[in-house]
């Protein structure tokens, strides 16, 4: 019997001899390389011959075993022909080893000893080949690992040289492993003896396939995968080789992220294999014994682990179920990514572990639902997680639970509650979650394709009815519509939804009426018997619960329409759209809502909103289209309808807006559709207004349409009507101009006049249309200023020559009598025309302007094509002079002091005889100053300051004469109109003169302060609009901006964030320079604390640089040797805490302790600096951590001192108090007098004493300057006034003579304190018995 096999250490274990345990062992190796390539090649093929040739258990022989051996010892210098040789005898050996392992078992038990002869024969073989060849699989992957490596270094170049291989190895590789995963299928219990094989053979055979799961090239074959793992399921589950695996899995698992599915594969295959979870169950219970703590420091094993968890769950969610409880205890922990992995294996387990629970006993039925309740219980309370991350997770599986239908009804209420709630997160992943979730929830909801509240309640109602009436004739369980669980069950779920399309209109997006049909019929359809009606009626209860719930949500909605985060108004966006698709009420107008953000610089915002757009209003049929539009027209604002004039312009440029809507539009305008109301005609004019601005050709087809509809009856139905033909026939291209004024030249003219000169229109739209009809009037006109000196004469003859009406009289030298209202539109109509006036000149400069580079342009091509011609060349030459002389330059100066003085002469600037302009522009400044007359009369008022500063706009020396009448009347003015609309103009005045509005602008920023809520939003407005467009410096009032952070109303606080967010993004970041000016003058105001801290804290999250960070720490510290307040060391060491410390910041703050020592005395600074030491220590690393102990301990030590400073200090100054006063007292001169003064010295005493307790917490570092005057006899005393008894005996000493008291000290001054005490008492009972 040949010697038995025993599995090395390693390989070079074999040759040491061992003659006591009588193992097989190398006698005579071969040295390989003694061999030259034929002998090697000849030697590989003896070897093979042998195998082939001799019997399988000829491998056991010395003489093939030592050759075996030293082929694999040198298996690295061998061809690859001589490999692949070599690896096919020894896999087709052991191939054919493995059958009769079978048969052996099959043989008769007669021959007892020659048959264990021949297991032992064979269980040596089955060793010796499955050792040899995962030798052989080891070394190759090794050489190709090696090989890889230094591929990478040689150069291409090089690489091209290198011969290709000869043989394929991942194959054979794969064949080799599933031949030794077969070899673990076959009965090797009979083989080894024993249920339990050799340690040493499972050993190595688990070892080496552990280390190949390492290799990332091997697991892409998906056949050498499979293999292994069905090497690991057999080994560990098969022959209970369980702890030594399923300590190599969770050592794989924490070290490499690339082997978790693996390895979730291995484990999942073993237990359906032999249907035994062992290896799995353990693998439960080391994760769910494992120390929590230990997964903070290991972050990525943490990571590799949860997703191990979450792969089992999805392959053995009811293995998984069972032993779910031994991993719960892991939420406790803190390692957020453990959390995050339960709530999604508690999410895979709720979809999957309970799907058969209807085919349980009721027993199993009733526990297997308790567990599922509690999981769900489990999931809403992770809601509320201290990590972002957690909750954004349970909001996501949430989501997954809803696409998969896992959702009762009982529980989809409390989801879509926790979800709208978590809208308002503060952080953004968790809002995008939540956001995900809704969606989700209104896509897979369980209660019909539209969810009206109303059209809710009115099913109710009428199935509560029925429900009554079934149930009075039979009283029924109230229970019985309820699982065991407590829930309600899911029958009723088909009958409302088919209640519902039975009852609304299957169209989602239908913009039809909100009539709910069942109000207006008597009867219901019949759902079935009493349980199935009371089922039905809560399924609709919580139907008309989720309605609410979502409706809810709209105003948060609006709100995340602003966010700052780009996700959250996608998200919103998507959200609102499915909404309006379920008709969720109050989703239309929110939607409305989100068009001014077509205007966001974020590229992502403005595609959301434009895709939004196309599929909520852009239909296949025109007319719905032009009917979206239309409506959306009508019911808009002034900044939803630029809004929505910009999505229809790319719409236009786009073609997403066909000839056919824009035909279905005029049809709408012409009235050619039925119902078509005054309203909706000016809608379809207004966009197509819009499409003209892209499309110029769009309104000429119909301009008789356009006048006689526009201007003609239904102008008086709806007067808006006129202005809109205004802004069309403003909008026509030139082709159509001249069209118009050849065919309706007099009636156009004729009906603008009207509109302007007449009181046919409402007044509150006259002056819109007024507007709009002299812009019309300078578009098309050919010699506008002509007409407009008509207007003028018109009304003014009108205004001064009628009268009536309120009287006002001016301080001429003759009263004149005029009608305010007349006086109003006068002063609008010439601010306007003198406006437009100012607009046509700067038309007609750059008309000149292309005109005369369109001719240079010209020259220069004629110039070069005829550049042989003499002729050209002394025109060049010609040219040549002219420039050089400057005549060019000379020609573009007239033409710019032309321009001036046109503009000059608007107002009278620039000549000697005034104008019409001119002339009602010195009367309107001299109304202007009657500001005892105007305050009689707001609206004149708000006309005039209008008119005035339209006019200062026009003309820089009109504006410098009356800029500080503008000044003083938006300071001074009742009218909350008038100041807005001059807060507004100071806008416009400092973009057209800004040096003569530079010395204003304290004044400008000011108006932040007004108390009238619109004056203030204009004048953050106005600000923002002029230092973001860099047409003013941000001075040194900024901080009145920040102040409206903290404004009272929400809008104009978001206005000011909004201009801060933008402020930041400005080249270096502004507010990284302003925020140290803004500190100091925020603490000089009366500002609450909170206030404050939430002002800096918002400005101090704008700065995101850490070395902008790391300045700011020094120039902060730098602070607190200039600041003397207490509250401003308060202000200055919270705005240090807000800080983002890096390392450097951190080495910064220590370096500059001198700076701040002074000022750790006070309590809430010292609270500040604890707070960054916090920080700190999250962040640092170990060297680091250190210094911030050492910094703590020393800002400690530092507090504790200067604390002691103050008490001491602050009891020297009262015991110098008490012997000032002392001091003070006279002698009286009998006992009476005495006693009474013996009286006030107590109760004065005594109030020293109250001050000194009430004095605890106040400030004081001159205590050693006070010490210096105290006299040397009371040192002692001054010790001892921290003690209220002997405090009590210092102050009540009585009143004695000047010259006794030196004595008395001088006999003091040697004896002890107590003795001291005591002769203070004796003094007091002589001087009272005297």
């Amino acid at each position: 019997m040949a010697p038995h096999f025993v599995f090395p250490r390693t390989l070079q274990d074999l040759e040491e001899e061992s003659p006591e345990d009588n193992r097989l062992c190398v006698q005579n190796p071969i040295d390989l390389a003694s061999l030259r390539s034929s002998q090697l090649e000849e030697f590989v093929k003896g070897v093979s011959f042998d195998l082939s040739d001799k019997e399988l258990l000829c491998v056991e022989d010395h003489d093939v075993f030592d050759r075996l051996y030293s082929l694999l010892r040198g298996y690295s210098s061998l061809p690859n022909s001589s490999k692949l040789n070599l690896l096919e005898s020894l896999r087709s050996n052991l191939a054919v080893l493995l059958p009769n392992v079978d048969s052996l078992s099959r043989a008769s038990e007669g021959d007892l000893p020659f048959l264990l002869d021949r297991l032992a024969s064979h269980r040596n073989a089955f060793k010796i080949y499955t050792f040899f060849l995962l030798s052989i699989v080891l070394a190759e992957d090794s050489n190709n690992a090696n090989a890889n490596a230094a591929s990478k270094v040689v150069a291409a170049s090089a690489r091209k040289k290198q011969p290709a291989k000869s043989w394929n190895w991942e194959p054979q590789r794969a064949r080799i492993l599933n031949l030794i995963a077969n070899s673990l299928e076959i009965n090797l219990e009979l083989l080894f003896g024993s249920p339990d094989l050799d340690e040493g053979y499972l050993s190595f055979i688990t070892k080496n396939t552990f280390s190949m799961f390492e290799n990332t090239a091997l697991l892409k074959d998906s056949d050498a995968k499979d293999a292994l793992c069905r090497i690991i399921g057999a080994c560990s589950t098969k022959y209970h080789y369980t702890a030594q695996s399923c300590a190599s899995i969770m050592h794989l698992i924490h070290k490499y992220d690339f082997v978790v599915t693996h390895m979730a594969d291995a484990v999942a295959g073993a237990k359906k294999k032999y249907s035994d979870g062992t290896l799995a169950t353990s693998l439960v219970r080391d994760i769910g014994r494992t120390n929590p703590k230990d997964y903070v420091k290991d972050t990525a094993g943490a990571e590799n682990v949860g997703r191990f968890l979450v792969e089992l769950a999805d392959r053995l969610p009811k293995l998984i179920s069972t032993n779910i409880g031994i991993l719960i205890t892991h939420f406790g922990g803190e390692s957020y990514k453990i959390r995050n992995a339960l709530v999604a294996v508690l999410g895979k387990l709720i979809a999957k572990a309970f799907k058969d629970v209807d085919s349980a006993e009721v027993s199993s039925k009733s526990i297997r639902l308790r567990t599922k309740q509690a999981m769900l219980e489990i999931l809403l309370e992770r809601c509320r997680d201290v990590s972002a991350y957690t909750r954004s997770r349970v909001l996501q599986v949430w989501a997954e639970l809803c696409e998969e239908h896992s959702v009762s009804i009982g529980l989809w209420n409390e989801v879509a509650e926790v979800a709208a709630g978590r809208l308002e997160d503060k952080s953004a992943i968790v809002r995008k979650s939540a956001l995900n979730l809704l969606i989700m929830m209104l896509q897979h909801n369980p209660f019909g394709p539209q969810l009206r509240i109303a059209s809710f309640e009115a099913t109710l109602d009428q199935y509560k009815k029925k429900l009554k009436e079934l149930e009075s004739p039979s009283e029924g369980s109230d229970s019985e519509n309820l699982n065991g669980n407590g829930e309600v069950e899911d029958l009723g779920i088909e009958t409302v939804t088919k209640v519902q399309q039975e009852s609304m209109t299957d169209t989602c997006m239908s913009q039809a009426d909100d009539a709910v049909p069942l109000e207006n019929s008597s009867s219901v359809p019949d759902v079935g018997n009493l349980e199935q009606t009371r089922a039905l009626v809560a399924s609709l209860e919580a139907g008309s619960r989720f309605s609410k719930c979502i409706g809810a949500t709209m105003p948060t909605l609006v709100q995340l329409m602003a966010s700052s985060s780009a996700t959250d108004v996608e998200n919103t966006i998507l959200l609102l759209m499915r909404c309006k698709q379920f008709q969720i009420d109050g989703s239309e107008e929110c939607l409305r809502k989100m068009l001014p953000l077509v205007f966001s610089q974020d590229k992502s915002i403005y595609e959301a909103v434009e895709n939004a757009f196309h599929t909520i209003y852009i239909r296949k049929n025109p007319v719905e289209t032009a009917k979206n539009l239309l409506s959306l027209a009508t019911d808009s604002n002034i900044g939803d309808l630029a809004a929505l004039e910009f999505i229809v312009g790319a719409l236009v440029s786009k073609g997403d807006i066909s000839s056919s809507t824009i035909s279905a539009l005029w049809d709408f305008f012409c009235f050619n559709v039925g119902g078509t109301t005054a309203e909706q005609s000016r809608g379809a004019l207004s966009v197509l207004c819009m499409v003209a601005k892209k499309s110029s050709g769009a309104l000429g087809s119909h301009l008789q349409d356009i006048i006689d509809i526009g201007f003609g009856r239904w102008s008086k139905v709806d007067p808006l009507l006129a202005r809109t033909a205004c802004i069309a026939i403003e909008r026509l291209s030139e082709d159509d101009k001249k069209k118009l004024l050849t065919n309706n030249n007099v009636r156009i003219f004729g009906i603008l006049e009207s509109i302007i000169t007449g009181f046919w229109l409402p007044a509150n739209i006259w002056y819109a249309a007024a507007d709009k009809a002299i812009t019309a009037l300078y578009a098309i006109h050919p010699t506008p200023e002509t007409i407009a000196a008509d207007l003028i004469k018109k009304f003014l003859n009108s205004v001064f020559n009628d009268g009536g009406g309120s009287d006002i009289d001016t301080s001429g030298s003759m009263p004149i009598t005029v009608q305010g209202e007349k006086l109003s539109r006068f002063l609008f109509v010439i601010s306007h025309i003198a406006m437009n006036q100012l607009v046509y000149i700067e038309s007609c400069a750059r008309k000149i302007q292309k005109q005369k580079l369109r001719k240079e342009e010209k020259d220069i091509q004629s110039q070069t094509a005829d550049s042989n011609d003499k002729e050209s060349n002394g025109t060049q030459k010609g040219n040549d002079i002219n420039a050089e002389l400057g005549f060019a330059a000379s020609e573009d100066a007239a033409l710019d002091a032309l321009f001036e003085k046109a503009e000059k002469e608007i107002v009278s600037g620039g000549s000697n005889e005034k104008n019409l302009v001119g002339i009602s522009a010195t009367f309107l400044s001299k109304l202007c100053r009657n500001y005892g007359l105007l305050q009689k009369y707001p609206e004149l008022q708000a006309s005039a300051m209008l008119a005035l500063c339209r006019l200062m706009i026009i003309d820089a020396d009109f504006c410098d004469a009356n800029l500080q009448l503008q000044f003083t009347v938006v300071e001074n003015a009742n009218s909350e109109t008038v100041r807005s609309n001059c807060t507004i103009a100071l806008g416009d005045l400092a973009v057209r003169f800004p040096n003569l509005l530079e010395p204003w602008t304290e004044n400008m920023y000011a108006r932040l302060g007004d108390p009238c809520i619109s004056v203030r939003k204009n004048a953050v407005l106005v600000l923002s609009h002029l230092i973001l467009n860099d047409m003013m410096k941000v001075k040194g009032y900024i901080n009145e901006m920040a102040v409206r952070l903290e404004d009272e109303d929400e809008r104009i606080s978001n206005l000011a964030k909004l201009f801060f967010i933008e402020l930041s993004k400005k080249g270096n970041n502004p507010i990284y320079n302003l925020l140290p000016d803004i500190l100091s003058k925020l603490s000089k105001q009366n500002l609450s604390n909170d206030s404050f801290c939430n002002i800096m804290q918002f400005l101090i999250a704008s700065i995101k640089k850490d070395r902008q960070m790391e300045a700011l720490v020094e120039k902060l510290c730098n602070r607190f040797s200039g600041a003397t307040d207490v509250r401003q060391w308060q202000h200055i060491s919270y705005c240090l805490s807000q800080l983002s410390f890096t390392e450097k910041g951190m080495k910064k703050l220590i370096e500059l302790f001198k700076t701040y020592e002074h000022v750790l005395s006070e309590d809430s600074v010292m609270d500040h600096f604890r707070n960054i030491v916090n920080k700190g220590k999250k962040f640092a690393k170990l060297e680091m951590k250190s210094c911030i102990e050492e910094f703590e301990d020393k800002l400690n030590k530092f507090h504790m001192e200067k604390k002691e400073q103050e008490v001491t200090a602050r009891n020297a100054q009262i015991h110098q108090q008490k012997i000032d006063s002392r001091g003070g007292f006279n002698v009286a001169t009998n006992s009476e007098d005495h006693s009474e003064s013996n009286t006030v010295s107590d109760e004065t005493d005594s109030e020293v004493i109250d001050g000194c307790a009430d004095e605890t917490d106040t400030l004081s570092l001159n205590g050693k300057s006070q010490s210096k005057h105290v006299p040397e006899a009371s040192s002692g005393a001054s010790s001892e006034l921290i003690e209220p008894d002997q405090v009590d005996i210092e102050v009540q000493s009585p009143i004695t003579k000047m010259r006794g008291t030196q004595r008395s000290r001088a006999k003091k001054s040697n004896v002890k304190d107590g003795k001291g005490d005591i002769s203070v008492s004796k003094r007091r009972a002589i001087g009272s018995r005297r």
